[in-house]
Parts: structure tokens; sequence; C-alpha cells
């Protein structure tokens, strides 16, 4: 068998991939654009990605390709019916990241919700050197006790975020995106009914026609002036042109992104221009990247494998 490794750097090069090598030769490639890809997947056994499109294009000329792996969930990048008329399986991996996912959620939250920016800065900057005060606290915080917490997507991420949020007090609530999906564990509610009311608004959902730029200038006129919204979803669930004019117009307190409609981030991203880390946090995808999730991740791919060739 001959395995390919199409964008290892997006896997991370402190993870151990020798358990590979089990299975015969392992080519590997930091990176591999479109063009690049049919000559190295020309004699490849199995494919190992996580960007890179798969389709006609790019391994029409794969003659031995029986398996491709996608080292996420998401499978947007897979032509499907082209791999089912060439008889290629193919494996993607969920619930490796729904812990590293959730944390991330809560560090975008508290760094705006207790202004950790601002508060940093203020000390760093040495004006609480020699302070009159042993205490500052000129930017106000709440508790996240007795906070409306609205939840889009429950999914296993939303469900475990709704889980922690309840252990600090707050009050959680759910949208379905498809209407299909209920818990009684949790209220669930309306749209317009969770945007008015959250105090905290987390996005979990996968991007499709019921997402796609749902959180809209409309969406955000209806929600608090206060409230916060977290997005490690996907991206282009958020118009962000229409995110940008409602941070600068005050119509809700701040956001925090883990996910952009583009990615990397393009120079046209009208978020650029909100330079106030009070009102806005960027994170580059690193919410499902911790150590243990990413290590967890190649654990399920080299197991797919096995089980494949088994």
């Amino acid at each position: 068998m001959k395995i390919v490794f199409l964008d290892r750097k997006s896997i991370g090069e402190d993870i151990d991939l020798s358990g590979f090598d089990r299975f015969g030769e392992v080519v590997i490639y930091d990176y591999s654009s479109v063009d690049e890809v049919p000559a190295r997947v020309e004699d490849a056994d199995i494919i190992i990605l996580n960007k890179v499109p798969i389709n006609e294009k790019t391994i029409g000329q794969a003659k031995n390709l029986k398996l491709v792996c996608v080292t996420a969930t998401g499978t947007n990048n897979l032509d499907k019916d082209y791999l089912d008329q060439r008889n290629i399986a193919w494996r993607n991996v969920a619930g490796y990241s729904t812990e590293a996912v959730a944390q991330h959620t809560f560090s975008l939250l508290f760094y705006l919700y207790e202004h950790l920016a601002y508060y940093d800065e203020y000390v760093k900057s040495e004006k609480y050197v020699g302070d009159r005060l042993f205490t500052h606290f000129e930017e106000h915080f709440n508790e996240i006790q007795g906070k409306n917490w609205g939840i889009i997507g429950l999914g296993a991420i939303g469900k475990r975020v709704a889980q922690i949020a309840e252990c600090f007090g707050a009050n959680v609530s759910y949208y379905s995106t498809s209407g299909k999906n209920h818990d009684n564990t949790y209220k669930e509610v309306s749209f317009d009914e969770l945007l008015a009311n959250s105090d905290v608004i987390s996005i979990h959902a996968p991007l499709d026609d019921n997402t796609l730029h749902l959180i809209d200038a409309a969406a955000l006129k209806k929600m608090k002036k206060s409230a916060i919204l977290i997005n490690v979803g996907r991206g282009p669930i958020i118009v962000e042109s229409d995110l940008a004019d409602a941070l600068e117009n005050g119509e809700i307190a701040a956001a925090g992104l883990d996910v952009l409609d583009v990615e990397p981030m393009s120079p046209e991203n009208p978020l650029r221009r909100i330079k106030d880390s009070n009102k806005l946090i960027i994170t580059p995808h690193i919410a499902w990247a911790a150590v243990e999730a990413r290590q967890r991740l190649m654990k399920i791919i080299e197991g797919q494998v096995e089980e494949f060739l088994r």
C-alpha cells in the first residue's frame, strides 16, 4: 500500500504519524495545491487530507486509489458522486474535538466578557504601578450566573457547551436550524426568541442552506445591545459586513470568532477594520486544534485505515 498525506501541516508537525508506516509506503507533503495533487496521488492507494479538493480533476489519474480519509468532520471538499462512480471509499472523523471546541468557546467568551484585553494592557502599561487603589474596574463586567445563553446548533459540541454553561448558572436555550433536532434537556425556542432574549449566543451549527448568512443585519438588530456573539461553527453563517457594522454601531457588545467566510482571512474582510479588542477577538480556526484533539484525530484515522485494509 502507498499512503499519501497531502497537507500534513494542517495536522501539525508535533503529531506522530509513524503508526501509518506499518501499512506500507508513506509519502508526506506539507501542502498540496490543486495543480500538484494529480501527480502526487497517481499511484496512491490511500490519500489523507484536510482541505484539498477531491474530484475528477485532482484524482482522475489516480488509478490505484481505494480510500480517501479526511482529517476533519466536514466533507464539503469531496465530490462524493465521483468517488461513488469510481468505487472509492471515503472516511471523515466526528467527535474528536468536542472538548477542545467547547473549551475555546468559553475562552473567547471570557476574553470579551471580562474585558481581559483592557485589564492586561492596564497592568502592562504600568498604570497599575503605584496606583492609589488596590483595585481597578473601569470596564464593568458581569457574572454568567443567571444570564441567558442561546445555542444555535445543539449537536455534540453544542450540548457540551450547554452543560458547561449550566455549571456557571446560565439559563440555556437553543434553536434548531433544521427544525428536526429536539432535546428535552434544554428549552427549545424560535430563532427570534433566541436573538431577543440571549445575553450570550454561541454558534455550533454546520453550514447548509438553513444556516448560510443566518446572522445578518436583521438578526443582529434583534439582539440585545449587551449581547456577545460567539461563532465556532462555520464562517459564512455570519454576514461579516453586517457584523462589522453592528459592532461599530453598538448594536451588540462584542463578538468572538474562530471561523471566517474566507480562510485564511481575506484582505477584503470588513472585520479587519475593528481594532478594539474589547469588541472583537478573532482566532485563526484553532478551536479544534488542542494537542489531544489532534492526537485523537490521527489515531482515529489510523484505525480507519486499518479497518479498511482488514
